[in-house]
């Protein structure tokens, strides 16, 4: 049954938002915006490709993962997995991917269109895997960008990735930070300070928060990937195609031209 949209309208603002009350609001807000996101986004993700970012890069030509034949008998985990079009593509290749997302809405649409993997509703700063148990990890916009801490995610996942495993994952670029989120002409002025880490938070009627989202700036990526244990070993910002004429949010052919939209790590356990 598809769920009703949220009816009340949050109020937006720049405030603190901790580790536990960002990870409460952020699954209620998926929870209750999934079958919204998959009817939005569904076509343009379908439902067995690797697309990495609203730009359309596809892990058939970036190969971040590694060349595709190299996947087959891989354990890999991909994190906020959402409808697990990543996992189902990852298992056409002859991987074994786990498919793990905090919001248990989006893993009924997952088990919805299917696939010969498990699903695990989860937050990924408590993984509940062993030590060692995967060879790859990825997140397509997953979890990073709604956690206050990310070092408790990036640490989780270095602990459950084999050594010599990668860790791929794709964030908002930073840049994007100090720009309004609209597509159009409007979203090409600064209007806020790259450097001001206040999180973004929609409230309800009480205060309480339903949606975080946190910044962090390119350099603390960086730090934050390096003092986790992890080799930064590629940082990779995608360039607007031609062929894509889709707005996805802020994200648009205008803006994309113009200014980065998506920034993904490629990172390695040493």
């Amino acid at each position: 049954m598809i769920q009703e949209p949220e009816l009340f309208e949050p109020e937006a603002t720049r405030r603190a938002a901790g580790v536990t009350e960002s990870t409460r609001a952020n699954r209620g807000w998926w929870d209750r915006n999934a079958d919204e996101y998959q009817v939005e986004h569904g076509t343009f993700l379908g439902d067995d490709r690797f697309v990495w970012c609203p730009e359309g890069l596809d892990e058939v030509e970036a190969e971040l993962l590694g060349p595709s034949e190299d996947l087959k008998d891989r354990d890999v985990l991909e994190i906020g997995a959402g409808a697990a079009q990543c996992s189902r593509w990852l298992a056409a290749q002859g991987a074994r991917p786990v498919a793990l997302d905090l919001s248990h809405r989006q893993l009924q649409h997952a088990l919805r269109i299917g696939g010969p993997f498990p699903l695990v509703c989860a937050d990924a700063g408590a993984l509940p895997f062993a030590d060692g148990s995967f060879d790859l990890a990825c997140s397509a916009y997953g979890a990073l960008p709604f956690v206050a801490d990310p070092r408790l995610v990036l640490r989780e996942v270095r602990r459950v990735l084999r050594p010599g495993g990668r860790f791929v994952f794709s964030v908002t670029h930073p840049v994007r930070w100090a720009f309004p989120d609209e597509p159009g002409p409007e979203g090409l002025s600064v209007s806020a300070s790259y450097f001001d880490r206040t999180p973004y938070v929609e409230q309800d009627d009480e205060g309480l928060a339903v949606y975080v989202e946190h910044h962090r700036t390119l350099g603390d990526r960086v730090r934050d990937i390096v003092t986790s244990g992890f080799r930064l070993v590629n940082l990779v910002e995608p360039e607007w195609p031609d062929w894509n004429t889709s707005e996805w949010g802020g994200w648009s052919p205008l803006r994309g031209h113009l200014i980065p939209g998506t920034a993904i790590f490629v990172c390695e356990r040493d």
